[in-house]
């Protein structure tokens, strides 16, 4: 190579490296503008929930992120009426999605771990099934559901209808499908050779499954946990027709008789109570946050 052409090859390079950082400088820039809009296209709604419960108006028309005179009457409100018990509504929302998410991780891991360790006739056929079942919109099995609680009260009062207890019931009775689909895949990432290496060891199906097994798959345990008490915990259309009492009310059926009333409209406690129906799902989030992303990627690489 020439003197002459060595300073050419360095300017091409210098144009082909500041070409590079200047591409990387724009799809960042990019992507800072698509992120800065997305997180206001979320938070902004959360921002105007927020308002409204520190808006002593009581109203949305005109309502703005921060009110012109914010107080706390929303809350007093909300936490005053005799008729409203908000905290009673919290706590039998917690009761339901706590031991609805306990018994739904026990079908779940003990039907997954069927599906990707055993071989057996009819293991696709049922996994499958499963999963058809859940395209079936919950209205289409309302009366079933009705008549059951109402058969199955005259026997287990719990379990009746007006009760807490037959609230769980229906919502374990459709923990498979999708739950048990993404935990199989994640059984379906651990190699079987931990599975032959206790069986060498001695170790029997049980203790394979617990104590070697089951400590490896907690992010999608954490995933299972996080989507089933989040599910249940927001759910409206089943506690709406199978509560009657307002003291088995859960959170979101007590929160919709303030915004029921065709004669008075409290938005503004609405927007109180809705803000503390949230502190138990963000901290159940922000507990299990790390696993609940790990567990959530992983599930997803087999089926």
């Amino acid at each position: 190579m020439t003197t002459q052409s060595r300073p050419a090859t360095t300017a091409i390079r210098t144009t082909r490296e500041g070409m590079v950082v200047a591409n990387r400088g724009r799809t960042t820039a990019i992507k800072l503008i698509i992120l800065i809009l997305a997180s206001a296209f979320a938070l902004y709604p959360v921002l105007i929930v927020i308002g409204a419960s520190f808006d002593p108006r009581n109203t949305l028309v005109g309502g703005r992120i921060i009110p012109a005179n914010p107080s706390l009457a929303n809350y007093q409100m909300l936490f005053s009426g005799s008729q409203t018990p908000i905290l009673r509504w919290l706590l039998n929302s917690v009761v339901v999605s706590s031991i609805s998410t306990v018994i739904i991780l026990i079908l779940t891991t003990l039907a997954a771990y069927s599906l990707s360790r055993f071989r057996f006739r009819g293991r696709r056929t049922t996994l499958l099934a499963t999963l058809i079942i859940q395209v079936f919109p919950t209205v289409a099995a309302m009366v079933a559901f009705y008549l059951l609680l109402d058969q199955l009260g005259n026997i287990i009062p719990l379990l009746g209808l007006n009760t807490l207890g037959g609230l769980i019931l229906l919502y374990c009775g459709g923990a498979l499908g999708a739950n048990a689909f993404l935990m199989k895949g994640y059984f379906d990432t651990i190699p079987r050779e931990l599975d032959e290496s206790a069986k060498v060891d001695g170790a029997d199906e049980w203790t394979t499954f617990t104590q070697i097994i089951l400590p490896l798959i907690r992010p999608i345990l954490a995933v299972i946990g996080i989507l089933s008490f989040i599910g249940t915990f927001n759910d409206f259309l089943l506690p709406r027709v199978f509560l009657r009492d307002a003291n088995v009310y859960t959170l979101a059926v007590g929160l919709s008789t303030y915004i029921g009333n065709n004669f008075a409209v409290n938005w503004g406690i609405f927007a109180a109570g809705a803000l503390i129906g949230a502190v138990p799902i963000t901290i159940m989030f922000l507990l299990l946050q790390t696993q609940f992303i790990g567990g959530l990627a992983q599930g997803a690489v087999k089926g």
